[in-house]
């Protein structure tokens, strides 16, 4: 993720040229609070979804008093203990208040997934069970995150509504990463914790943020050095034919393995021809890998790669 949002960030930084190193870097700063709010927004959906399920019953409960009709609610899924235990969780309640976020604009993702849950048979086995216990509440809520939410329309309809509301951006980017650090979350919740239990940090080694500034930076710095590398080893391609995306992996990639000599090489090659295969075209990671592997094949030659040069085939 933290690769994504440095390509991310220089590709807005070369699109824009208005802009200079130090808002580049601050864009990509605010990109990872960004990306940390919708950890927290996405641990709240468990409150919407309560919340709006408590609303469903007490419509129901309004509409049998009109009809005179008797009518027993099942109030196991509002009551759920692990919701309950976010809804009190304080890092969160904070988090949401000083950020301002807020499911209001996504309350249409709320009541789609709602009455997707309802009629799952995941729902309708939890609501009949005899077994009422913590851990079936956590299990329950596990699976939400886990089967329900990842490449759901709804959910990611209401994100990129929700982004423009809050100022987020890139929300959706990175959505099943920051889904498996909640559910991770969820994990980590117990029958005993309390409002005071400590969520997931937004790195995981404040390492991490540094290599991202400092890579941000050796990219913009040696952009002009990069790119005549790049256009040297084109080999019947035509530079103006290149797609801008694999150029700005291309840059970065070469900012990555000529100043951090710390990240073993074969590391930082899968990187970018992973991200390639996410985010450029369809053969982009195959070109990508070529034109590196020529590049490093000659730095290799010439003694002038200061780690060990093991090439990638793909």
């Amino acid at each position: 993720m933290v690769r994504t949002r440095v390509v991310q960030t220089l590709f807005a930084y070369y699109k824009d040229q208005g802009k200079t190193p130090l808002t580049a870097r601050k864009e990509l700063l605010k990109s990872f609070a960004d990306t940390y709010d919708l950890y927290f927004v996405l641990l709240d959906f468990a409150n919407a979804l309560t919340a709006y399920a408590q609303q469903q019953l007490e419509e129901q409960a309004a509409r049998s008093r009109a009809t005179h009709r008797e009518w027993h609610a099942n109030r196991r899924f509002v009551e759920n203990r692990l919701a309950q235990q976010l809804f009190d969780n304080r890092a969160l309640r904070a988090r949401i208040q000083e950020q301002n976020l807020s499911w209001d604009s996504g309350m249409p993702a709320v009541s789609a997934i709602y009455k997707l849950l309802i009629e799952s048979d995941l729902y309708r086995q939890y609501m009949a069970s005899a077994e009422n216990s913590y851990d079936s509440d956590k299990q329950l809520w596990r699976k939400i995150y886990q089967n329900m939410l990842p490449q759901n329309n709804e959910l990611l309809d209401a994100l990129d509504e929700m982004e423009v509301v809050l100022d987020k951006a890139n929300w959706t980017t990175d959505l099943d990463v920051v889904l498996s650090y909640v559910i991770k979350t969820v994990k980590r919740f117990t029958e005993n914790s309390t409002p005071e239990t400590e969520l997931l940090p937004m790195f995981d080694d404040e390492s991490e943020v540094k290599f991202a500034t400092d890579l941000l930076d050796a990219a913009i710095r040696n952009h002009s050095r990069y790119e005549e590398l790049i256009n040297t080893h084109l080999k019947g391609w035509e530079a103006d034919r290149i797609a801008y995306m694999d150029r700005i992996i291309l840059v970065t990639a070469l900012a990555e393995i000529m100043e951090f000599d710390q990240i073993a090489l074969t590391v930082s090659m899968n990187e970018y021809i992973e991200l390639a295969k996410e985010y450029s075209g369809e053969k982009s990671y195959q070109f990508i890998n070529g034109i590196l592997n020529e590049i490093l094949r000659d730095m290799k030659q010439d003694n002038s790669l200061l780690k060990a040069a093991t090439l990638r085939h793909v």
